[in-house]
């Protein structure tokens, strides 16, 4: 499977390998991550708000994920200043305002790790950094960080439970097989798909 085919199903548009429609150069997508949506995948761009040239700050995503349609990403241009008597922010208008300060803080870059898993209407805030397995139920608003190979959900999202014990997870947090040349994650498919821990223990 080649990860620069655009549509990688046939005979739909719906979902696409995510890297190949963002047009952004502050967006970084890992390959093969994919986002479906059947209203067109091109709406990822308008999901990523407040995402301004001059913060600097950089959506992170990792290989393998699945981004499901309605998913927002609320980057750190969304974010006001706490510690005056206002939040107005007067300096973006110039003019007259120009040397008002704005004095709103970045929360830093947001980061999705790898193979994991963001439900429908997901909404996740600024500098939010998500682990390798994770799962994000759907339509919850995430304002925490959020451990691997964890599943959180609601509003805000809390946690609902650990995807395996915790040796199994530190065990795929050393495997990283979304390294791998494809030709070996190939091989070792089905190994992963159904959670065959012996066969993968058994890799030399």
């Amino acid at each position: 499977m080649d990860p620069n085919i655009k549509y990688p199903l046939a005979n739909t548009t719906r979902l696409c390998f995510l890297k190949n429609i963002v047009n952004q150069p502050n967006i970084i997508v890992g390959d093969y991550t994919y986002y479906d949506d059947p209203n067109g995948v091109e709406n990822f761009n308008n999901n990523v708000l407040y995402h301004f040239d001059f913060i600097g700050d950089k959506l992170i995503i990792g290989k393998f994920c699945q981004i499901a349609a309605n998913v927002i990403f609320i980057m750190n241009g969304a974010n006001h200043a706490l510690e005056g008597f206002s939040t107005f922010p007067f300096k973006i208008f110039g003019k007259e305002w120009e040397n008002v300060p704005l004095n709103s803080k970045s929360k830093g870059d947001t980061v999705i790790g790898n193979d994991v898993w963001i439900g429908y209407g997901a909404v996740i805030m600024p500098g939010i950094k998500i682990g390798d397995g994770a799962i994000i139920a759907s339509c919850s608003v995430v304002t925490k960080d959020v451990e691997p190979y964890t599943i959180v959900g609601g509003n805000p999202a809390k946690l609902i439970r650990n995807r395996f014990s915790d040796d199994v997870t530190q065990f795929l947090g050393k495997l990283k097989w979304w390294d791998w040349p494809i030709e070996k994650i190939t091989k070792y498919a089905h190994a992963i798909a159904i959670g065959d821990l012996t066969s993968l223990k058994n890799i030399k």
